[in-house]
């Protein structure tokens, strides 16, 4: 075949789309050859006849810039996805061999390159001069360094680098690979890590607590370089460097919350900047030592006990070399986040981790970008969107299309750790708030946010999430009903993704209001049981205000709680302590405000 085709259907698209299943690997497996080909290695599970689990080692291939694929079985000796050298033109990339090369966790090329038992444990870099054809392979390093990423081909030096981690006494250190000569040696740089999680207030007990895994590395067009790590804590750290890599500053926290999830950082052609991560807040833990199915690992923070913030991926871009932030925007909700069978769809045997935050990013023409995502099939994606997504300014929604923009699941008690017989650090789930006829028979529904007891969950009360561009000022406008005999409900503006019904997120976020079972907002009356109206809610957050008005009905609210970031989350959530059937019933939603940067 020739070249990649510009079609029509590419040039339309606009709002996040997905176009293909990832694979195996999102995180190091997607490249692009110079005529335009876009390739993903990965593999396909099955079990084979006597009913052992197996792997077929597959690409999928587009040639039209990710609008269609084709998946095809792998020939041939690969070591996947490489990068091409823009100083030889030479393809390389660097993997680990493990002491077992049969297990994908260890990022060996699954069956694609198949070696001898008696090679030896490390790292190693492959190098040809075409991705299908005579492979060099030569080992560089015999430590146990662990690669997630391809390697960073730096533009104001003749420089390749690659961040990395390894174990050291028990502790997880972030490490930087360079090579001077075009990726044939390469030399090791081992970086302080971040501090971990520590137990307080809202939590009972540890997170996994991880040093700094998963760095990645960007370079501004001033050839100064950006590092972001994945930890424990409530946000990604960050450090720089002055000097191409050999060097870098102490480490701080970034402007991005994520808790143990993969950071992506991408350089785009015209220099501007665009993260890639989950802007998301877990469950507060609970008290491990009460947990009785957790092994004792698990208890101290040595492994996750459950994953609760893996199922929304975000993006946000720069154009001031990362000064200011634009977007946080919602790229993709997991499809499966509501599933009541969270813990096994799909098949637990194939891979046990269902969440979406491990990434790789593809520049392509016209200002669209390529995502890989995903850890599962049931969840894994090639996703394409517009860079102008992340630069608009309003959001609405009037469920006419579901709620295929909204999180609104709750999580029932399950098996907690990594190491029970099905799931992976998962809870089971099942819809909470959902949609309901409107009560005036008019031909819509509208979302009910209410309480249906059920000793089965974790938490009662329902809630709803929805994104909007991120804004520090801005009007918002809710069409709801509140129905005779509802409890109320929350009303909250916040910087991330917060679960549905997370117990603390009005504690922890910029402004909140609560609407009261006799219609009131903050003490201030306001909207007749049963009678549908609009609230508008005008916030400032640089002048810490709030106010709200139905009608010719107004009031004010303080701020909160201060945070750095802007405003890109309305999160909803029944008051009710006990049975509430009725709820409230929400009609439609607008934001519009002046984006992030432009204050």
């Amino acid at each position: 075949m020739g070249g990649a085709s510009i079609t029509e259907l590419f040039r339309t698209v606009h709002d996040p789309v997905v176009t293909g299943h990832s694979g195996l690997h999102a995180g190091r497996e997607l490249m692009m050859l110079p005529g335009g080909e876009i390739r993903h290695y990965g593999a396909h599970f099955y079990r084979d006849r006597s009913g052992k689990n197996a792997a077929l080692p597959v690409v999928r291939r587009s040639f039209d810039y990710g609008i269609s694929w084709l998946l095809e079985p792998v020939t041939g000796k690969t070591p996947g996805a490489s990068i091409r050298s823009p100083y030889s033109g030479d393809y390389l990339t660097l993997r680990r061999r493990a002491k077992q090369p049969d297990n994908w966790h260890e990022f060996w090329p699954y069956d694609l390159f198949p070696l001898p038992g008696d090679v030896p444990e490390g790292v190693y870099v492959f190098r040809s001069n075409h991705p299908d054809d005579r492979w060099e392979m030569e080992q560089i390093f015999s430590d146990p360094i662990h690669i997630q990423r391809q390697p960073l081909p730096l533009r104001k030096r003749q420089r390749w680098l690659l961040g990395a981690e390894q174990w050291i006494d028990k502790t997880l250190y972030p490490v930087v690979l360079i090579s001077d000569d075009d990726g044939r040696s390469w030399r090791k740089t081992i970086l302080p890590p971040p501090p971990v999680h520590t137990v307080a207030w809202p939590h009972k007990g540890p997170r996994w607590l991880q040093c700094g895994c998963e760095p990645v590395i960007a370079e501004y067009p001033d050839g100064r370089l950006h590092m972001l790590l994945r930890t424990s804590t409530d946000r990604h750290w960050q450090c720089f460097s002055e000097d191409g890599g050999e060097s870098w500053s102490s480490l701080e926290p970034s402007p991005f919350y994520a808790v143990a999830t993969m950071p992506n950082l991408t350089t785009l052609a015209d220099g501007r900047l665009l993260a890639v991560w989950n802007n998301t807040s877990p469950l507060p833990e609970l008290d491990h030592a009460l947990q009785t199915d957790l092994d004792e690992d698990a208890r101290n923070g040595v492994w996750e006990d459950v994953f609760t913030n893996r199922d929304v991926l975000h993006a946000a871009i720069s154009d001031d070399m990362g000064k200011t932030w634009i977007g946080f925007r919602e790229l993709l909700l997991n499809p499966i986040r509501n599933y009541n069978d969270f813990r096994t769809i799909g098949g637990s045997w194939v891979l046990r981790d269902k969440s979406i935050h491990q990434t790789q990013v593809l520049e392509l023409p016209e200002n669209k970008v390529l995502v890989a995502l995903g850890q599962h099939p049931c969840c894994e994606a090639l996703l394409l969107f517009d860079l102008d997504y992340l630069y608009e300014r309003e959001r609405r929604e009037d469920f006419k299309s579901g709620l295929v923009n909204w999180s609104i699941h709750q999580y029932v008690r399950s098996h907690s750790g990594g190491f029970c017989y099905a799931g992976h650090c998962a809870w089971n789930r099942r819809p909470g708030a959902s949609l309901i006829p409107a009560p005036d028979g008019s031909p819509r529904e509208m979302l009910q946010i209410a309480r249906h007891p059920d000793c089965r969950l974790l938490y009662e009360k329902e809630g709803a999430v929805w994104n909007f561009p991120a804004v520090r000022c801005g009007v918002l406008k809710l069409r709801l009903i509140l129905m005779p005999g509802s409890a109320g409900m929350r009303i909250t503006l916040t910087d991330r993704w917060f679960n549905p019904v997370d117990p603390v997120v009005h504690k922890l976020s910029p402004f909140v209001l609560e609407l009261d079972s006799a219609g009131r907002i903050e003490g201030v009356p306001m909207l007749t049981p049963g009678k549908e109206c609009e609230i508008e809610i005008s916030f400032d957050q640089n002048a810490g205000s709030l106010r709200f008005r139905c009608g010719e009905l107004a009031g004010e609210s303080p701020l909160r709680q201060p945070v750095d970031g802007a405003m890109s989350y309305l999160h909803l959530q029944s008051l009710s302590e006990g049975s509430d059937p009725f709820g409230v019933l929400i009609a439609a939603v607008e934001m519009r405000g002046e984006r992030l940067g432009e204050e």
